[in-house]
């Protein structure tokens, strides 16, 4: 498959109770979700073609890990703290990356991965 034509990628969470997770992630991203283009799903644009979407879908909740790049994971840690949000402890693969996950209220987890491989 060539890249070229790939121009967005949305991770999908699944939830069971819609509100109290839109609430969570509104606190995590720290807004409003940015669409809501239907009944049970908000989506957050969090970056250039990348997209978090929260579902209504109680068979699948708590079944998710989204992966979020961050430039400095610290910097991540404390936004998500003055937010209310705690991240979980540090892990650190030396000269790989360094990352912290935070978890909804769902079970889905929430990783912030800092690259730290060379010319990163």
């Amino acid at each position: 498959m060539s890249n070229a034509n790939i121009v967005n990628v949305i991770a999908v969470v699944p939830v069971k109770d819609h509100s109290v997770a839109v609430t969570w992630y509104a606190q995590l991203l720290g807004r409003a979700a940015d669409l809501v283009p239907d009944e049970g799903v908000a989506e957050w644009q969090i970056a250039d073609g990348a997209w978090i979407q929260v579902g209504l879908d109680p068979d699948r909740a708590g079944s998710t890990t989204v992966i979020i790049g961050v430039r400095d994971l610290e910097a991540q840690r404390r936004e998500c703290e003055s937010s209310g949000v705690t991240l979980g402890e540090t892990v650190e693969y030396p000269d790989i990356i360094r990352m912290a996950e935070a978890e909804d209220p769902d079970g889905n987890k929430v990783a912030f991965v800092q690259d730290l491989t060379s010319g990163a």
